[in-house]
């Protein structure tokens, strides 16, 4: 890892395809993907390469912080999301003037098979080690490993259904 990547990797308890369910239905991503007790609202979902992907998190005191417009980047179903904040759908470039992210960063999000469980590892790169370690003070480690917890409740709940 360089001094412009953050990284977090565990196990979650649930196959695969329920991990993935969770991440690719928007309404389910927003179940899980910021920490409680905020909430994250997804304004732009288009899980492709090149497609929209846009959220807000909403704080418990009434606090918002729109992340921007963000693009993904690359989507293997099962296996592999990347997505920016440094371009928008149509792999746009943003900028503080058209709603761009306040800290600029790719993040690359692997899943593999683990037993009866799947290796969920997020990868975040940044453009500079001055993001990297504001990122990391803004709360990086427990923010996205408290996301991870929430994102495995999810799966774990869809691996249970009847359905799957």
């Amino acid at each position: 890892m360089s001094e412009t990547e953050l990284s977090v990797s565990r196990r979650i308890a649930a196959p695969r395809a329920a991990v993935w369910a969770a991440w690719a239905d928007p309404r389910l991503l927003e179940e899980w993907f910021c920490p409680k007790p905020w909430r994250a609202e997804v304004r732009a979902f288009d899980l492709r390469p090149g497609g929209a992907f846009r959220t807000v998190m909403h704080g418990p005191g009434g606090e918002r912080h729109d992340e921007g417009d963000g693009c993904f980047l690359e989507v293997v179903p099962r296996e592999r999301i990347v997505f920016t904040s440094v371009l928008g759908e149509g792999w746009r470039p943003v900028t503080a003037s058209n709603e761009g992210c306040d800290l600029p960063m790719t993040a690359i999000i692997t899943l593999a098979d683990d037993g009866d469980g799947t290796l969920y590892t997020g990868r975040v790169l940044h453009a500079t080690a001055e993001d990297a370690r504001k990122h990391a003070e803004m709360g990086f480690e427990p923010g996205w490993g408290a996301a991870i917890a929430q994102l495995e409740e999810v799966a774990r709940r869809l691996a249970a259904e009847p359905t799957r």
